[in-house]
């Protein structure tokens, strides 16, 4: 009896205090407006699209052109043979010259041993000069002493200056095969070697000035005519990786290879840097700039069936479409030249099936 009454003061509290919360909270059939509209909510998000959104923004672009080129010297010269015979002797300071010797204006190269003709035609001048001045002075004697007319004495005057002027031609042709280095300079190429026996006009040596290296590339035809002397360009080197170097372009060239159908530009570097002729480069000419531009990831810019370019906004929860106008692109960035304005939250994902006015839920993207 005692343990029956025990358990109805244990299990009755229990059942009062069930039945009070299953009125409080499931018996009240009405129901909470808060509730309800937090799940409204909910379930709307939930069916939004989702879009990424980046703020328009102002910054620099530029129009450019991507080449590619070759570093090559302006100032190079194919030193050739006067004429014919053996490379007697070929040094520079002493030692054979080879390729990389650096070289002064006026210094000799080598040499090209006298050949027959050359010599014969040096020995014959001094002899008739010799001759000459003997006449000249034998016909000044007779004129002086009234033995002959003073008109001979012009003859023989005038024979003797041509004399001269013939050893004068075979003395040059005699140190022409001298060969000696037109300016200051560094050897490229050797095309000889002593003992060899050349020809006239075969090429001996070639040099070139290392102060004149510039960087050359080609423009095709359908860009030539946006190239100028003063534009700036951004170089690369294989041989500097990681190096952007800064230049101008130098020279045009007024006509076209009609055989590649390019124009042949120079350019020179502003920024210290060894060349080498022959290293490539590839070459980012800058062919307009704009420091002011209005700039939106290139993701924004939609093109519509019929062509036209807009760029969802995300305004007061919806996709707003504009119609823009774009100008230049650079680097994943484009201007917007009319449309929108800087500030401006621009829809750059989740935009390829927007509708103008579609509600969305918006997510920011960061700037890049």
């Amino acid at each position: 009896m005692k343990y029956r009454r025990w358990l109805l003061y244990l299990v009755l509290p229990i059942g009062l205090f069930a039945f009070g919360a299953m009125h409080l909270y499931g018996g009240n059939d009405s129901p909470n407006p808060l509730s309800e509209k937090q799940q409204e909510m909910r379930g709307k998000d939930k069916s939004l699209p989702v879009v990424m959104v980046k703020t328009a923004a102002i910054g620099s672009v530029s129009r450019t052109m991507e080449l590619t080129g070759t570093v090559t010297p302006t100032r190079r010269a194919r030193i050739a043979s006067p004429g014919e015979g053996p490379v007697e002797t070929c040094e520079v300071q002493g030692c054979m010259v080879r390729e990389g010797d650096r070289v002064t204006g006026g210094q000799v190269l080598l040499q090209i041993g006298r050949n027959q003709a050359a010599q014969a035609q040096l020995t014959a001048a001094r002899q008739a000069l010799k001759e000459q001045e003997i006449e000249l002075q034998r016909v000044e004697q007779l004129v002086h002493g009234g033995a002959i007319a003073g008109s001979q004495l012009d003859t023989a005057r005038s024979k003797f200056e041509n004399a001269r002027a013939q050893l004068s031609r075979a003395l040059e042709n005699h140190e022409d095969y001298s060969i000696t280095a037109p300016w200051a300079g560094v050897v490229s190429k050797v095309h000889v070697a002593e003992g060899d026996y050349v020809t006239p006009h075969a090429t001996l040596i070639e040099i070139f000035d290392p102060a004149s290296l510039v960087v050359e590339f080609a423009v095709p035809e359908a860009r030539s005519t946006d190239v100028r002397t003063g534009l700036p360009v951004r170089v690369q080197f294989d041989a500097h990786p990681g190096a952007i170097l800064k230049g101008n372009i130098s020279r045009v060239y007024p006509q076209l290879d009609e055989r590649m159908r390019t124009r042949t530009v120079e350019a020179v570097l502003r920024d210290p840097v060894e060349l080498i002729p022959g290293m490539f480069a590839r070459i980012q000419v800058i062919l307009a700039r704009i420091d002011d531009a209005v700039t939106v990831p290139v993701e924004a810019v939609q093109i519509t069936p019929n062509g036209e370019k807009v760029i969802f906004l995300f305004q007061a929860g919806k996709a707003v479409k504009r119609k823009v106008e774009t100008g230049i692109e650079e680097a994943k960035q484009i201007q917007i030249l009319k449309g929108i304005q800087s500030g401006d939250q621009v829809i750059v994902m989740g935009n390829e099936k927007l509708k103008d006015g579609s509600p969305v839920k918006a997510i920011e993207g960061k700037r890049s």
